[in-house]
């Protein structure tokens, strides 16, 4: 590829990555030019093939995400789900409790991944695609933790009643909003547990870099 041809790739990314960082809200014409450096006729030479494969949309001056980045994303959670197995099924094992990898989606947090531990006779039953409120749950809350604390958070019964979860969030991967955690009938030692889950989400975290 060219230099040109790098430069363009370059900023077609950051055109991109700069909708997607608007959020909720719609990006103008002229906010994307500021924020990725270059001129608004720049920009709107850059949207043609992004709006041409449904990364991107455009509703008159505002530009949102466009349904091919749900697409992108279909591809690459197996892709997730591959690399997490193993990392479950090891902690999973280690505390033995059922352990699952949740990824956050909009307001809605979905498990993509879960493995249940062989040296128990009684564990929770967490089933692949189980959704439930980004709000709720240990696996939700992790998601709100800042850097810095102790790196878990531990919730009762509020998924599943009588249960206790316990989860860290997968930092440093881009665009990943998810967590890894367990969830256990009976109370969970949180002092052991909480390092393991963390170690997990950590070497999850690495694997997926």
């Amino acid at each position: 590829m060219t230099t040109e041809g790098s430069l363009t790739l370059e900023r077609g990314l950051a055109l991109l990555q700069a909708v997607a960082d608007a959020g909720g809200e719609a990006a103008t014409i002229s906010e994307l030019a500021e924020k990725i450096g270059a001129s608004r006729a720049a920009v709107y030479r850059l949207l043609g093939p992004l709006a041409a494969r449904g990364l991107v949309r455009r509703d008159g001056s505002k530009v949102r995400l466009g349904a091919g980045v749900l697409r992108l994303a279909e591809r690459v959670l197996p892709q997730v789900r591959e690399v997490a197995r193993p990392v479950l099924r090891e902690l999973a094992e280690q505390v033995g409790a059922t352990a699952h990898l949740s990824v956050a989606a909009g307001d809605e947090l979905e498990s993509i991944a879960v493995a249940e531990p062989s040296s128990t006779d009684a564990h929770v039953a967490y089933r692949v695609g189980s959704r439930h409120p980004v709000s709720s749950g240990a696996a939700g809350m992790a998601l709100r933790l800042r850097p810095g604390g102790r790196g878990w958070v531990v919730a009762r019964g509020e998924v599943q009643r009588g249960t206790i979860g316990l989860a860290a969030p997968v930092r440093g991967v881009p665009e990943l909003r998810a967590s890894i955690g367990v969830i256990a009938l009976g109370p969970l030692d949180e002092e052991k547990v909480g390092p393991r889950v963390l170690e997990a989400a950590t070497r999850l975290a690495e694997l997926l870099r």
